[in-house]
């Protein structure tokens, strides 16, 4: 039997949540901005659709936020304990900028990456998956 994939692995290299083999995306590169979104309609593995239903992505806004938000809190605390932050003077302004272009530069990534978490909040890992897909086809 082969050993089950590891979810977080799976989820940050955006596989399929039900085989954790097949790809979600078309392309492997967030920076191709004309097709970043762009899926493969079932897994190319295990067939699952991407899309379960009509209007299926439309809660991976509040997991953008999160990541957002996590992101610029780790930054935050990064830049307090090597920077350090004063009233007299405008390193908190510095932050603000570099992290506001950070969150701009790993926009595509933070969308995909939610996209692929909240699928994999609602399809679970099939360990049977090959025996299904030879059934469907």
């Amino acid at each position: 039997m082969e050993r089950k994939p590891n979810l977080v692995l799976s989820v940050l290299q955006n596989k399929c949540p039900r085989c954790r083999h097949g790809k979600l995306y078309e392309d492997a590169n967030p920076y191709h901005l004309k097709k970043f979104m762009k899926m493969n309609e079932h897994c190319p593995a295990c067939g699952q659709p991407s899309e379960p239903e009509t209007g299926f992505y439309f809660g991976t806004g509040y997991v953008s936020y999160a990541l957002s938000v996590a992101l610029s809190v780790s930054t935050f605390v990064a830049w307090w304990v090597l920077l350090g932050f004063s009233l007299y003077d405008n390193r908190i302004f510095w932050w603000l900028g570099v992290n506001a272009v950070l969150l701009i530069v790993l926009q595509p990534v933070l969308m995909r990456l939610s996209r692929s978490i909240w699928l994999a909040f609602f399809v679970y890992y099939d360990q049977n998956w090959r025996q299904d897909r030879i059934l469907k086809v």
